[in-house]
C-alpha cells in the first residue's frame, strides 16, 4: 500500500514507498522530489536501491510563483486527480480506501485518453 498516515513526515514515509516502487518497477532509475525529501534519503535511495533521487529546489532569488523543472508534472497530476469530487476532500476513514479512489481516478483519466485517440 502506498498511502501513508497524515501524521508521518514525508521523508520518513518515503523509504517504504520507494522500496515498493523499486520492487514493482525494477527498471526505475530516477525520481524527482521537493526539498522535504532532502538529506539522508537521497543517499539511502542511491546506496540501497540504486535510485537517483533529484531534489528540485526553489531558486535562490525566487519571489512569488515560479514553475520549477519537473515539479509542474506533480502539480498537474494532483490537479487532474482533484477534479474527482471524492478526492477533493478527505472523506475516507481508511487510507486503503483513499488509495483505491486515487487508482479509480487514474483509470478514469487513462480511459478518457484512450477513447479520445480511437
Amino acid at each position: 500500500m502506498l498511502a501513508q498516515p497524515a501524521d508521518e513526515q514525508d521523508r520518513d514515509g518515503a523509504r517504504p514507498v520507494l522500496k515498493m516502487l523499486h520492487h514493482c518497477f525494477p527498471r526505475l532509475e530516477k525520481l524527482w522530489a521537493d526539498g522535504g525529501y532532502a538529506g539522508g534519503l537521497v543517499d539511502w535511495a542511491r546506496e540501497t536501491l540504486g535510485l537517483t533521487l533529484d531534489i528540485v529546489k526553489k531558486l535562490a532569488d525566487q519571489q512569488g510563483f515560479v514553475v520549477l523543472p519537473r515539479r509542474w508534472v506533480v502539480e498537474r497530476t494532483i490537479a487532474w486527480l482533484n477534479r474527482n469530487r471524492r478526492l477533493s476532500k478527505d472523506y475516507e476513514h481508511h487510507e486503503m480506501c483513499s488509495e483505491s479512489i486515487v487508482y479509480l481516478a487514474s483509470i478514469r483519466l487513462l480511459l478518457r485518453r484512450l477513447t479520445k485517440a480511437a
